[in-house]
Formats: C-alpha cells, sequence, structure tokens
C-alpha cells in the first residue's frame, strides 16, 4: 500500500510521542539529571556538561567520536539548565574525534550540546532529512570580547563534562559506533607495521556497525586475540570477526574451522560451523558462493554460527578460526566457547536478540514439489500433460502443440468440452537468408516426474544452422518455463527469431500488458522493448482460457516495484531485445490471434550462444469460490475482537503500525501481545491475518547490521538518505523506504530475490506454530511465486485453510514501470485467496473489460475487494466486490446492511452467474447495463445490475425462469432499501427498470 492510505488504515494507539526522554548511553562522567527534548528541533544525540558557576564565557571539548563524515558542516545547539537556546556560542576545532565549543552560561547548572541537529521536509512517510547547516548566532559584541585565540579560550572556565545521552535507546550510539582518534589510530598502525590483514574478534553483542572506520574499543585493545562465548546445549551461537586492510586491498577471504574440544575430548565439529558472508544457500534452494574482498581502509564483518549439537556436554570447548587472503598469511584466532548446563528452547529462537535466527538465512523450509491446496498431481499421459482443469499437449520440439481448458464460463466448476486455448502449435524459427527454419528435434520429449508438482523434460535439435537445446518444465499451478539455447557452430547472419502463438480467436478476447492495461485485445498492435517501462509480456484470454507469456533471458532479475522500479529496473535480455529492435506483435487474423516476439537481424559468431527464455502460464488457474469469499468478511486494522465480531466481520487483518505488530515486516518484538489478540478471535471463532512481507525491512530488526554484512544481497544499494536513525547507523548505501511517524519506524529497501526470503519462510512457520496466525496480508509484495509458493506450503502445514489476500496500489504509472498490477503479481494468483486492488485504481471512469482483468481476478480463480474512494458498490456487486470493513475509513453502517441483505438472502448458498457467461439468466441486452445473478434455484435470485451507460437510461430484464426455478406469474422483484446503496423499490417482470450512470440496483427475485 501507498502513501497516506498506509496511516488512514492504522488502528490502535500507536507507539510513541513528539517528545521524548533521554536514554543515557555514555560512560564519560556519573549521570546528570535527564532533561527531555524534541528530537525533531535538537537531533538525536547530546553531551551534557556542568557549569559551576555563572561566566560569560566557559570552554569545553566534547570527546564525541563521531562517525559521520564531515561533522564541521552540522551545526550544535547548546541549551541552558532552562531549556532555552544559548545565542552566544562559539566554535573551535571541530572533526570526528570531538568538537571544542565556547558558550556564554549565565546561570550555573546542566547544559546541553546538541550536535546532530536536522531538518525534515518532504512527506511524513517519505521523509527528506537534512542535518542543520553551521548558523552563527553570537552577538558580536561578544564575540569580539572573545576572539579567536585558541590557547586564550583553553585557560577560559571550563565545563565539567557529564555524559552522553540519546533521545531514547534505540537511537543511542553503541560503542561499536564510536570512532578511534587519529592519534590512537597512529599508534595502532605503528605497532602493528607491515600487517595488511587485521581481525577483530566479536560476539553477537556488539554487532559491527560502521564499515569506513574503526571504533574505540578495537583502537585500544588492538587486533588478534581470542572469541569467547557461551552457549546451552542446542542452541545457534552467532558471533562475527571484524576484518580491516588498512593500507591495501585485500582480495579472496576465507575462513576454515577447527573441532572444538573439551578436556574430556568431547567435540563440536567444525562441520557445525557456518560464514555466511561468504555463501549459502539461495532463496531457490541452490548453494553458492561469494567472493569477498576487503577494500583498503574498509571494515568488512564476516558472521558466523555455531550450531551447538543438543547433545552436547556442559564444558569448555576450544579450538581456532584460520583466517586466509590473497597473498596474505594465514591468521589462527583461539575460540573458546563455554557450553552450559540446561537446554535451548527452539535452538534460542524466542529471543530475536539472540540473533539465532540467523541459519534462516540458509532454510530450504518448504523447498520441494509437493502440492498445495487446490492444485492436483500432474498426469503425463504421452505427450500430454494434465494439471487441474488444464491438459498442455507437446509437439516434438518440446513446445506447445495445444493448450485446453476445461473451465467453465462461471468459473465455479468445469465443463463438459474442453476450450482449446491455441489455433495451431506454438512455433519458434529462425530466420536467415536460406529461409525459415522451424525449432526442431526427433523423437518425444521424454517427460520426467520431479514431484507429483513439477514435471521436467529436455530437447536437443536444431533450427536451420544453429543447433537448439531446450529445457522445461510445468509445475501443477500451470507455470510453464522454456529455457532454450541457440549456439551457432559458424559465423551466421540472421534476420530474425521468433516466437510464434497462434491463439484461438475466441479466447483472446482480452488483453492486458506490453504498456496496455486491461481491455479488449487490439486488433493490431506493436511493442519495444524499454527499459523505462516494466514490460517483459503480456495475457491475453477470456474468462476461462488465457495463457499468460513474458519473454526473459539467462540474466533475469526481478525488478524493484512500488516506488523504486528505476533503482532496480528490468534488464534487457540480450536476445530477445537485441539492441532495441526486438519487440512484439499482436495481430488478429481470420483465423486466429497472433503473438509474435521477434529479436530482428544480428550476427552470431562461431560459438557463440544465445538464451531466449520464456514463461508461460495457462489462466485460470483454480476456480473461484463465492461462498468461501462471502463468508469470510474481512475487517482491515486494529480493534477490540468483540467489536469486530458484533460488526458482522470474521477475520481480521492486523496491519504494521498497531500496538500489537508495530514495526513494518518485522513482527517478532510484540509477540506475547499478538498471541493473546489472535487467541481471543479464536475462541470467537474468527481469524487474525497479519501485514508482513519482504518488500522492506525495518529498523528494528535486530538481524540489520549484520545484513548490511552482506553487501546488496539483502539491502538494496541506494543514495541513503531518509529519517535520522538510518543515516546514522547505517553505512549509507541503501534505499530509504516506508516511514511512520508516529512510532518512529524506518525502513530499508530489500533486493527483490535474497536469502532474507529464506528466514521470512521460517519466521510464518514460527509464527504460525507460536502465535497461532492464519494467513497474510501482503502489500505490494517484492518476491516472486518460488517464495509464495514456500509461503502457502508453510501456512498450510499449520492451518487447513489458510487465507493469504494481496494489496496493490496501481502500478501503471512512471514511477513503477507502466506496469499493469495484475500481470505484474499474476505469479503468485494460485497461491492467493483474495486481491484488493487497491489504492489509485479507477472504478468510475474504466470499462467492464478492464474490471474483469485488471481488479476482479476472476479470469484467474480468485475474487477481490475495492478500495480507493470505497469503489463502486454497484459495479462491484457483478464481481462479487465491495469495499473491505476497515479502521479509519468510511463508516460502516452501508456495508454492515449490505452483509445482513446477503444473510437473510442465503447468499452463500447461491450459484453465482456472471454477466460474462453466454447463457446467464438474466439478461438487459445492452453492453453497457449488465447483469450478475445469485441464484437459489427454485427459491430466490438476487440480481446485481450496474451501468456503464452515459446517461440516465431505463432496462427491460429478459429472465430465463426456467433456469432460475421460479414462475414469473408468482414472480417479485423487490429493491431492499440499503443505506448508501438504494431506496426500496418493487418491480414488475416486464417493467423498465430506471438506472442512473454509475449506479445499479439489489434487487430480490422471489
Amino acid at each position: 500500500m501507498k502513501h497516506e492510505e498506509r496511516l488512514k488504515i492504522m488502528a490502535g494507539v500507536l507507539l510513541g510521542v513528539a517528545t521524548w526522554g533521554g536514554a543515557h548511553a555514555g560512560t564519560e562522567a556519573a549521570a546528570a539529571p535527564t532533561l527531555r527534548w524534541n528530537a525533531d528541533q535538537l537531533g538525536n544525540h547530546r553531551y551534557l556538561v556542568q557549569v559551576t558557576q555563572p561566566a560569560d564565557a566557559v570552554h569545553v571539548v566534547i570527546p564525541w567520536r563521531r562517525r559521520d563524515a564531515h561533522p564541521e558542516q552540522v551545526n550544535v545547539i547548546v541549551t541552558g539548565p532552562d531549556g532555552q537556546t544559548v545565542a552566544n556560542v562559539r566554535r573551535g576545532t571541530i572533526d570526528r574525534a570531538s568538537g571544542e565549543l565556547v558558550f556564554q552560561a549565565s546561570k550555573a547548572g546542566t547544559y546541553a550540546v546538541y550536535y546532530q541537529p536536522y531538518v525534515s521536509a518532504g512527506r511524513p512517510n517519505y521523509p527528506t532529512v537534512t542535518y542543520a547547516e553551521v548558523r552563527d548566532t553570537a552577538d558580536p559584541a561578544w564575540a569580539h570580547k572573545l576572539g579567536t585565540d585558541a590557547s586564550a579560550w583553553r585557560r577560559l572556565p571550563s565545563a565539567k563534562l557529564l555524559n552522553y545521552e540519546a533521545v531514547d535507546d534505540f537511537d543511542a550510539y553503541t560503542p561499536m559506533e564510536r570512532t578511534a582518534t587519529p592519534a590512537e589510530l597512529q599508534a595502532l598502525l605503528k605497532a602493528h607495521a607491515g600487517q595488511r590483514l587485521w581481525i577483530f574478534p566479536e560476539t553477537r553483542a556488539n554487532p559491527i556497525r560502521m564499515f569506513d572506520a574503526l571504533p574505540e574499543t578495537w583502537a585500544k585493545r588492538g587486533p588478534g586475540g581470542s572469541l569467547r562465548d557461551s552457549a546451552l546445549p542446542g542452541e545457534y551461537l552467532s558471533f562475527q570477526f571484524g576484518a580491516w586492510a588498512p593500507v591495501g586491498d585485500v582480495e579472496h577471504l576465507q575462513v576454515t574451522f577447527s573441532d572444538l574440544r573439551d578436556p574430556q575430548g568431547d567435540i563440536l565439529p567444525a562441520s557445525a560451523f557456518t560464514c555466511f558472508n561468504l555463501g549459502g544457500i539461495d532463496y531457490a534452494g541452490k548453494p553458492f558462493t561469494t567472493r569477498v574482498n576487503v577494500a583498503a581502509g574498509r571494515v568488512q564483518p564476516l558472521w558466523m554460527g555455531l550450531d551447538v549439537p543438543a547433545t552436547a556436554k556442559p564444558g569448555v570447548y576450544r579450538g581456532e578460526v584460520t583466517m586466509t587472503a590473497a597473498g596474505v598469511a594465514g591468521q589462527r584466532l583461539p575460540v573458546e566457547i563455554t557450553v552450559g548446563n540446561g537446554q535451548a528452547v527452539a535452538h534460542g529462537d524466542d529471543d530475536p536478540f539472540k540473533l539465532t535466527r540467523l541459519r534462516w538465512l540458509n532454510s530450504t523450509l518448504a523447498q520441494n514439489d509437493e502440492l498445495v491446496k487446490p492444485f492436483t498431481a500432474i498426469t503425463v499421459r504421452g505427450d500430454t500433460l494434465g494439471i487441474l482443469g488444464r491438459d498442455i499437449a507437446l509437439a516434438a520440439n518440446g513446445l506447445p502443440e495445444q493448450i485446453s481448458s476445461r473451465f467453465d464460463q462461471r468459473m465455479t466448476g468445469f465443463a463438459d468440452h474442453a476450450t482449446a486455448v491455441l489455433a495451431a502449435p506454438i512455433a519458434f524459427t529462425v530466420e536467415d537468408a536460406a529461409g525459415t527454419h522451424p525449432l526442431s528435434a526427433t523423437g518425444h520429449p521424454a517427460v520426467q516426474q520431479d514431484g507429483p508438482a513439477r514435471v521436467h523434460w529436455q530437447v536437443a535439435g536444431n533450427a536451420g544452422p544453429l543447433q537448439a537445446e531446450v529445457k522445461a518444465s510445468l509445475e501443477a499451478d500451470g507455470t510453464l518455463t522454456y529455457a532454450i539455447a541457440l549456439t551457432a557452430t559458424q559465423t551466421t547472419a540472421l534476420k530474425d527469431v521468433r516466437l510464434t502463438m497462434p491463439l484461438a480467436r475466441d479466447v483472446a478476447r482480452y488483453q492486458l500488458g506490453l504498456g496496455r492495461e486491461g481491455d479488449a485485445a487490439p486488433a493490431d498492435f506493436q511493442w519495444k522493448w524499454n527499459v523505462e517501462n516494466n514490460q517483459d509480456g503480456a495475457w491475453l484470454g477470456t474468462i476461462n482460457a488465457g495463457l499468460e507469456f513474458h519473454l526473459r533471458d539467462e540474466h533475469y532479475l526481478r525488478p524493484l516495484n512500488t516506488n523504486f522500479y528505476h533503482q532496480q529496473p528490468l534488464r534487457m535480455p540480450i536476445s530477445w531485445d537485441n539492441r532495441g529492435q526486438g519487440g512484439v506483435r499482436l495481430h488478429r487474423e481470420d483465423k486466429d490471434y497472433r503473438v509474435e516476439a521477434y529479436g530482428g537481424p544480428r550476427q552470431m559468431e562461431a560459438g557463440e550462444t544465445l538464451h531466449y527464455d520464456i514463461v508461460l502460464r495457462v489462466t485460470p488457474f483454480k476456480t473461484i469460490e463465492p461462498a468461501k469469499h462471502f463468508a469470510n468478511r474481512y475487517f482491515h486494522g486494529y480493534r477490540d475482537v468483540d467489536a469486530v465480531k458484533a460488526d458482522g466481520a470474521s477475520v481480521v487483518n492486523i496491519h504494521h503500525a498497531t500496538p500489537i505488530n508495530p514495526w513494518i515486516n518485522y513482527p517478532f518484538l510484540e509477540v506475547d501481545a499478538m498471541r493473546a489478540y489472535v487467541d481471543a478471535a479464536h475462541q470467537r471463532g474468527m481469524r487474525v491475518k497479519i501485514y508482513d512481507t519482504v518488500r522492506e525491512l525495518s529498523d528494528r530488526a535486530p538481524e540489520l547490521p549484520m545484513l548490511e554484512s552482506l553487501g546488496h544481497e539483502v539491502i538494496s544499494s541506494g543514495k541513503g538518505g531518509g529519517f535520522p536513525w538510518l543515516q546514522e547507523h547505517l553505512d549509507g548505501d541503501y534505499i530509504a523506504a516506508w516511514h511512520v511517524p508516529q512510532n518512529r519506524d524506518a525502513a530499508v529497501i530489500n533486493a527483490g530475490q535474497s536469502r532474507w526470503h529464506n528466514y521470512y519462510i521460517e519466521g510464518l512457520d514460527w509464527l504460525a506454530r507460536n502465535v497461532g496466525i492464519d494467513g497474510l496480508y501482503l502489500d505490494d509484495v517484492a518476491y516472486d511465486r518460488t517464495t509464495m509458493k514456500r509461503v502457502r506450503k508453510v501456512l498450510q502445514a499449520h492451518r487447513p485453510n489458510p487465507l493469504i489476500d494481496l494489496h496493490s496500489a496501481n502500478q501503471y504509472n512512471e514511477r513503477d514501470g507502466h506496469i499493469s498490477s495484475t500481470l505484474l503479481y499474476m505469479e503468485l494468483f494460485p497461491y492467493l485467496d483474495r486481491l484488493w486492488f487497491g489504492e489509485y485504481f479507477d472504478y468510475e471512469k474504466t470499462s467492464p473489460a478492464y474490471w474483469l482483468t485488471e481488479m476482479s481476478g476472476i479470469p484467474y480463480g480468485l475474487m477481490g475487494e475495492m478500495l480507493q474512494s470505497d469503489g463502486n458498490p454497484w459495479r462491484g456487486m457483478l464481481f462479487g466486490m465491495t469495499r473491505r470493513a476497515r479502521e479509519g475509513g468510511a463508516k460502516d453502517n452501508d456495508l454492515h446492511a449490505l452483509w445482513k441483505l446477503w444473510d437473510s438472502f442465503g447468499i452463500e448458498q447461491s450459484d453465482m452467474v456472471g454477466w460474462w457467461v453466454h447463457d446467464t439468466p438474466v439478461q438487459t441486452g445492452r453492453d453497457d447495463v449488465l447483469v450478475t445473478s445469485y441464484v437459489r434455484k427454485g427459491d430466490a435470485t438476487l440480481i446485481a445490475l450496474a451501468s456503464w451507460a452515459p446517461q440516465p437510461t431505463r432496462v427491460k430484464l429478459t429472465i430465463d425462469w426456467k433456469a432460475l426455478g421460479l414462475r414469473q406469474a408468482k414472480a417479485t422483484l423487490v429493491a431492499p432499501a440499503l443505506e448508501g446503496f438504494q431506496p426500496a423499490a418493487t418491480f414488475k417482470p416486464d417493467e423498465a427498470i430506471p438506472v442512473e450512470p454509475g449506479k445499479g440496483w439489489l434487487i430480490m427475485v422471489k
């Protein structure tokens, strides 16, 4: 969700106030009485100094040991014992080590020196924060009298340094953020002259936070030494070694571990150690290694972990870690781990600050080819592959020869006869001077079963002068992936490489993607690659049969989305793009609808290989379930569960920035309160879902310093900035994301695909087991279907029917790369239960085709809800869509009235027959006034009627009384009074019904 809308739906008492009490974090002297201050005026950091008697000028040197690069450019504010700003202040030598000040002290007492005041501008949720420039506020006469002689200043009365304070504990600089002075560094360099690589052991209690400076503690103790820590049996113990290259780059850092042994000969094996920075298991379950270099003058933390066996006996275990690098002598550092009595509960994961959860980064939980509901095992019958409601017949070259769908038009079941998606086989051809050459192979694809939810096949062949290899797979949800490699055996001039998909004319009714929003498929359309747009494919189809496609190569990386597309845009595929010569043509032919992707002319050198990757998804993915949709009534916000239940909702979505889920995408710090809320809801027969995605991460996550150490594996590269905490505690290379001013929650953007997805999956598993959440509210997520499948599997393992809904703000804008939200997230749709599309969607000026394809979710097997300006309730009911009850939104009386009508009618027992069904039992005979019927055959029917006509109109209903199981002679058409929807009215079956533009009726037929 974007911008101010997030705040509108926040509920509960948000944490934090405008003014905070100071938190002591220094050790220079005994603490003086804590003053209070407004951080937005004075900044987050100060030193307290004591003036014993009034003086026209007092001198003080503040040993702040700052990590910001240019403290001489930042203003300093001094306040007196009464809290008033002291105007007469002069600055002496200001550098990272210390700051020299002279100020007028008109009375004795405690003075405060605020040394990082900031100025905040921009929107509250995306603040632009700069640090206040130096201002000379001193009276000229006072300044002249004081003079500029530094030696004379030092003879002035001295203010006594008391201590450092931060506005709160979270903002306080840790000892690892107090920089060494130049003198300390010089002494250290002299003592260790010639040593190219310095290693500093640190426990998890002191996360390394500075990468461009050494902390004071390291300068004083020097490099080397041993790592000493303690753990319980079964605990995962994380720790760090900081590597520093003082004079030149050090490359290819490596780490090896020895066994740890106690005096009795018991062992903590070397195999139980991990170094996260040197590699691991990626988000797709594949092992990888990382080359770690240390640039001159930079600190590189190496985070490691020891999985202490649950069978480990108490004792002191000793061994060593060896660090090596290219051209650098290896260093052996002693390691001493004391294993205590007792047993760690769940590896110690119940306390996030222990950082035991770092092992989650390499998790393979739910990384398998097992099924999730409602999908069925893939069947292989010769060259035909069967999945839920669909069949794919393969040609000899491994491409689809035919695709068929057995979903019916109602989308609630399956038809007796399948709908053919293709008018002819999909073709892949190469054209050169000698002609056009189809991708060909002999024999039949040998389909291999990987599990009930996945099969794969491989085909070797040729395409004219080029050798071809096809690697492909099909998954149970309908996703086909192709990696087609073309290799030249000699220098070859090509005129074109084309993929042709001839769709059946009746199937290619609607289209979205390639820069077009959902509407009728165009008769003719041309599209070219452009990095400014997040576009690499499209969807074409009708309500019960369709095909999504994407064109990629081996370098594909999921772009960032939701405001940040241009900071990590789509990588142009070398094969398909061909330096701007490639594109896509759509054209309606006499017998089919032709989709043609082309690469244009190029020359391939001998031995050169081009990769033409294709992703196809066959829609619909599953049937819709109107009964479940209408039964699960959502309240979006944090409110007392009894009040929610009294209002008629059965599912609560807990957003972030609420008391039980305060920090964005880090729902682990208020778990007791969250568990109590979930338990209370369950006792009342209600379900609770929480906001949790991985697009951005709260600064409150204890793992954040460790994630910084991984470079940009997890945290996206950017220009920094944003809320002061990010600027003061991160290394500057990040993208500042959402900020909640009410509780000072600031976030950074995560990379689109990383090991943080593994952590996320383990976190969901932990929440399902330990808190009892019933599902997720997803908000413009950044992950792909690989992670989405795992999400579904993990939740389904603990909840028989978990609920996952996806919200998106409309992504069709320049900032987001003009991509349809539906196309952006279609790969996730098989594993969702509901859509909520969303802010900036237009419910008034868009067509029924747009509603159907872009917002309703119905052609893909989903149903949805409305958000922007509460949607259009009349049109929404044609698709089973309403707005959502939510905290901070409009009054919900109208929605509650609608829910009561559903209950009195029995909508959950009805058959939903949409206006798109060819034999829908109630029709208007018009394309701009449409009807969806909710039929309880033989009992009653609820008619939802809505208009797209530009003027007031009157329509007569054509009713198939037999299909309704009713007799016209005894039927009545009654529109009950509904607040905010319609007045009460009664109509005769043959009476013309008046309809206002953009409005409609709900009419009960009995």
